[in-house]
């Protein structure tokens, strides 16, 4: 919205961007293990704007939820706030030879915080194509994604994989997005027509740059070093024997990214021949593999999960990062489910669809 800009500034933006928020079906801590995943968009968006700065080498940024404006140089270090993302953009499009005059920059969003639903990927997503408008930069929206990446990665210091700047980029409203994250190939499948998907946050926020994200990542890591694999993707559920013979907690960790990369696959099959009730089974076994084998999810996401089945759900499971944020369900009749299960955990709240909750 150029009004935000014109309020910060005093003067019309050169160019304005969106990007969406994405919710993931299956496949999650599988992207930085080169594997598979299956996310959808989701009708909430960040916008932002920019124009020439008043000073050259520095970026002037105004961020209207948090009604506040930070300067900081282009060359200057992360701070740990939320101009590092969009800094991070502009600092990894200067490091492969584009120059970038002092900037200023707005930013709206209507994405929930800390729900799980990927904030700053929309954030660099639509950072990196306002830029491209204004500085007539030749980058298609596959560039936009790994420069988003990138930048999260290298400058805000969150070593994530690209699933969440994919879907943002190249995702399509109403469908998902089946995606190979080592190749990058990527198609879009249809959900199922006679179902609607629920996201609904536990009430609980969670932050990744706090150490679990991290410390998931390098067990990894060290798991598919022990076996002798570049990364998890190179085993199938064929080679269970071999993760099972892993020490604690490496064999469980390995063992979820392993079927969860088995339950992407098995998802899009089901998706492609109308299986709702197929597809829902291969949600609830990800959800408690996140539970037992990889331990990311909590007390609060778990009883969630649990009440959205009790009440008809057909699939349900936390959808992000973990650590607290949302789960996913897949539900026939919307109107008669979220009311029960809102009974059931009134710290909990529907964050899409919108028109039950407006």
């Amino acid at each position: 919205m150029s009004a935000t800009f014109v309020a910060a500034f005093g003067s019309e933006p050169a160019a304005t961007a969106q990007a969406p928020a994405r919710a993931n079906l299956l496949g999650e801590h599988t992207d930085y293990n080169d594997g598979f995943v299956l996310p959808t968009p989701l009708p909430y968006v960040t916008t932002v704007s920019v124009g020439p700065g008043a000073q050259d080498g520095v970026i002037e940024a105004h961020a209207a939820r948090f009604r506040e404006t930070k300067t900081r140089p282009l060359d200057a270090p992360a701070a740990g706030d939320w101009l590092d993302y969009p800094l991070g953009c502009v600092r990894v499009l200067m490091k492969g030879g584009t120059p970038v005059p002092g900037l200023r920059l707005s930013i709206d969003s209507d994405i929930p915080m800390g729900a799980g639903i990927s904030s700053s990927a929309a954030l660099e997503v639509a950072t990196l194509r306002a830029l491209r408008q204004w500085l007539g930069l030749s980058l298609d929206d596959m560039a936009i994604a790994k420069l988003g990446q990138q930048a999260e990665s290298s400058y805000v210091g969150m070593p994530c994989g690209i699933m969440d700047q994919m879907v943002s980029a190249l995702g399509t409203p109403g469908q998902a997005l089946f995606l190979d994250t080592r190749s990058l190939d990527h198609r879009l499948v249809g959900l199922p027509g006679s179902h609607r998907l629920a996201v609904v946050h536990s009430g609980v926020t969670h932050r990744l740059t706090e150490g679990g994200y991290r410390q998931r990542r390098s067990e990894c890591e060290q798991a598919a070093a022990a076996l002798g694999v570049r990364s998890l993707r190179e085993l199938d559920v064929a080679d269970l024997a071999r993760v099972e013979a892993l020490p604690e907690p490496l064999n469980r960790r390995a063992r979820h990214v392993v079927t969860e990369n088995r339950r992407v696959l098995d998802g899009v099959a089901a998706l492609e021949r109308g299986d709702a009730a197929a597809f829902g089974r291969l949600m609830v076994e990800s959800h408690r593999s996140q539970q037992h084998d990889y331990a990311v999810s909590v007390p609060e996401i778990d009883a969630l999960v649990d009440s959205a089945l009790r009440h008809g759900a057909v699939g349900a499971r936390l959808t992000g990062g973990g650590f607290g944020g949302c789960i996913i369900a897949l539900v026939e009749d919307m109107a008669a489910w979220w009311p029960v299960v809102a009974s059931e955990n009134p710290a909990a709240k529907l964050i899409f669809p919108r028109s039950l909750t407006s």
